[in-house]
């Protein structure tokens, strides 16, 4: 069932136990700034997360408006509940800061760091670097590049202190869009013709053993519109056939109604007398109490707003549509509104407060 925007605070989050959020979605549907307000929503407790980059936009750098992120696990965030608006926890004030750090993955780098892990090169790996080497690897066998991707984040993800408790309470990847998303994650097919044995066959086989585990879910991200919905339909199926885990769909860029469903559903028939006259109780017809007088002053306006209206009433039957669709995946769904001043750092943290509210984090 979806949750909407402003819905009451729930006290236990959907994913308990998750520690490896993958967020995909159609491009242009807000994936990356989705996936930085849940990393900032899974630290509100007093926790530690990771927000990982595997595209090399530089995306998450963008958001929270710093320097461009290096091939390091980096500091770029601390919040409380109350930063995202939420009450304390028993009666508490919520003041626990959590943090959140933020790695954007260097493939090149990722894979000098693989070669000297498990085959001891040392400088011998700077001068396969210098011969254009790591690019070659890369192109010729993509395969390897999403080995080392994800592998990243599941170390990341398992990855234990001196003390014995996790580096981190939680890792986010923004993943790949949909379309590419099941060969991304799916490693073990995609090496398979490379290497049935040795270290890549072995780190193949880990990630995937972290990649279709409890702690690993696939969150989707959309718009209630009709590509960016298939899509999702699409990517749940595909998912689903690889035996990866689904996690929830989060619907972006939600707009508030403007029209009661009464008003949507009488707007196919003739109410120009009617706009004509509320239009002229609200004083849009000028001081002039004359019938023709204010006729003439509010009629320019009738035509533009009952085609707004007409369009009004088409996008949410579209939406309801669409709404439909997804309930049909029988995922657990949750909406995200549509912020008008577009997602700055100020929007994060809001995102952030309603994907904890509607128990996303």
């Amino acid at each position: 069932m979806a949750r909407t925007p402003g819905q009451a605070a729930r006290r236990d989050p959907d994913w308990e136990g998750v520690r490896l959020h993958v967020v995909s979605g159609k491009g242009g549907t807000g994936k990356t700034s989705l996936a930085a307000a849940l990393a900032l929503a899974l630290a509100a407790e007093g926790r530690r997360t990771l927000l990982i980059e595997v595209e090399g936009r530089q995306g998450i750098a963008e958001l929270f408006g710093i320097a461009a992120l290096p091939y390091e696990e980096r500091r770029i965030a601390s919040v409380t509940r109350a930063q995202l608006g939420l009450p304390g926890r028993g009666g508490g004030d919520g003041s626990g800061s959590g943090e959140v750090y933020a790695l954007a993955i260097d493939t090149e780098q990722a894979l000098l760091e693989y070669l000297d892990m498990f085959y001891k090169l040392g400088r011998a790996g700077k001068a396969l670097q210098k011969v254009g080497f790591v690019d070659f690897a890369t192109t010729v066998a993509p395969g390897v590049r999403d080995v080392l991707l994800t592998g990243k984040a599941c170390e990341a993800a398992r990855r234990k202190a001196p003390d014995g408790r996790r580096t981190y309470d939680a890792v986010v990847m923004d993943a790949p869009p949909t379309g590419r998303l099941t060969r991304f994650l799916n490693v073990n097919s995609e090496v398979a013709g490379l290497a049935r044995f040795g270290p890549i066959h072995t780190q193949a086989q880990a990630v995937m053993r972290v990649l279709k585990s409890p702690e690993t879910a696939v969150h989707l991200v959309t718009l209630l519109e009709e590509m960016p919905v298939q899509e999702t339909v699409d990517g749940f199926t595909e998912l689903r056939e690889a035996g990866l885990p689904v996690g929830g769909v989060m619907v972006n860029m939600v707009r508030p109604p403007v029209l009661d469903a009464a008003a949507v559903a009488a707007v196919d028939g003739d109410h120009r007398e009617e706009v004509a006259l509320a239009l002229g109780e609200a004083g849009l017809g000028g001081r002039s109490r004359k019938p023709d007088t204010v006729r003439a002053a509010v009629d320019p306006l009738l035509d533009p707003l009952l085609e707004q209206a007409r369009e009004h009433a088409e996008r949410v039957e579209l939406e309801r549509e669409q709404r439909a669709d997804l309930q049909q995946l029988k995922l657990p769904s949750y909406e995200l509104p549509l912020l008008g001043e577009g997602v700055d750092l100020a929007g994060l943290y809001r995102l952030a407060g309603e994907l904890k509210r509607q128990g996303a984090a």
